[in-house]
């Protein structure tokens, strides 16, 4: 079994609060985790009909079964449960006693919110990252490889075929979630802009110009991203325009959690296919955007991630703001180096704030510049930040 960085981060919060929350995406390992770090904590799934029913018809019956440190697994199927353990914590006041795992953020966070606030931590667990497949020993010789493979858990514990993996993972989860959250009449239509969606990775978002490419509305488009969003199937990365007005573009950019999803969704059937695809560089980008992404959740930290593009083409594509300090990441997938590469982070630094440190991550080995500017390869990405 891979062992996961954010094992250490939830072992320290259950000796800080009653409640640890595990979020992310279906088949991201929170279940292993949490029975991996709480072998004696009674494990109850709420996708089950028995407990799901009982759960929901009479939550305070249901908790009278259960020991008194319990795993609730896919807790979004019953909400209300929420309430009852708001209870129970304040009367026992004792931490570590509960773990909830969920699927599903936006309903979860609004109840957590409401019926948990102060009384639980939230930890969001992504598939696994390249560092955590490094410390299993498994390498891949090429970024692409990476990219075709994904990162799902199961595909490295059960020895699957990764398009076939994506292939029933996108079926089995992503369609039934959607279906569950909104009332999806054309699965077929759904899959189009999915396709076309993949397509955009990486792209600044134009609602409209999507909307049209499906066959639906752009208040469509809208919902059925936020229902993708909520799932934990795409991300959006802001762009950053603190205090600068109307010269910088506010429209997000969208990245896949899994970039083994994307493959599929762009009919990749093998890695040397992502070479020739015209989308590299966008397949690239979410590799490198995602790495920096899991390095920060699996430490339990906020991402404070960004990118930044003003009215004139100028660009800078992952900013990393901590405190007053500002980190600039460029990403290219090329293999050779080039002094262009600096081009985004020296205009940055010298036309927009200064950069604390500047990187350029591409696929190519590490080098340091006489300017402060590094460059590192792709599978380093996440030492950055």
């Amino acid at each position: 079994m891979i062992s996961r960085d954010l094992a250490q981060e939830l072992t320290t919060l259950l000796a800080e609060y009653p409640i640890v929350t595990i979020l992310g995406p279906r088949q991201s390992g929170k279940t292993t985790l949490a029975q991996m770090v709480l072998p004696d904590f009674q494990y109850v799934n709420l996708e089950l009909p028995d407990n799901y029913r009982l759960a929901n018809d009479d939550p305070q019956a249901f908790l009278a079964t259960l020991a008194d440190r319990v795993i609730f697994d896919e807790i979004q199927r019953a909400p209300q449960l929420l309430s009852y353990l708001q209870v129970q914590v304040d009367n026992d006041k004792r931490n570590g006693c509960y773990v909830l795992t969920g699927s599903h953020q936006l309903a979860l966070r609004g109840a957590i919110t409401q019926s948990l606030a102060g009384r639980t931590a939230i930890l969001t667990l992504l598939p696994f990252s390249i560092a955590e497949l490094a410390q299993a020993n498994i390498r891949f010789e090429t970024w692409e490889a990476y990219c075709f493979n994904g990162f799902l858990p199961r595909i490295y514990d059960q020895q699957q075929r990764p398009r076939t993996a994506y292939a029933n993972y996108y079926q089995t989860y992503i369609e039934r979630d959607v279906r569950q959250l909104v009332n999806l009449k054309n699965a077929a239509l759904f899959e189009k802009f999915m396709r076309l969606l993949a397509g955009r990775s990486g792209q600044l978002i134009n609602y409209q110009s999507l909307a049209n490419d499906v066959g639906v509305d752009s208040k469509t488009i809208k919902q059925w991203l936020s229902v993708l969003e909520a799932s934990f199937v795409v991300f959006k990365l802001a762009p950053f325009y603190e205090n600068f007005g109307k010269r910088v573009i506010k429209s997000p950019k969208y990245y896949f959690f899994d970039v083994g999803l994307l493959c599929y969704l762009l009919d990749i059937e093998k890695p040397a296919q992502v070479l020739r695809d015209p989308l590299r560089g966008n397949i690239f980008e979410n590799l490198v955007v995602l790495e920096l992404f899991k390095a920060r959740f699996n430490r339990g930290l906020p991402t404070h991630l960004y990118f930044f593009r003003d009215s004139h083409g100028n660009e800078l594509d992952v900013l990393f703001k901590a405190g007053n300090d500002f980190t600039g990441i460029e990403i290219k997938s090329a293999t050779t180096w080039h002094a262009d590469f600096k081009k985004g982070l020296l205009h940055f630094d010298d036309k927009t704030r200064h950069l604390t440190s500047a990187h350029v991550v591409y696929n190519g080995k590490a080098i340091e510049f006489s300017d402060g500017i590094r460059a590192l390869p792709f599978d380093q990405a996440g030492n950055i930040v």
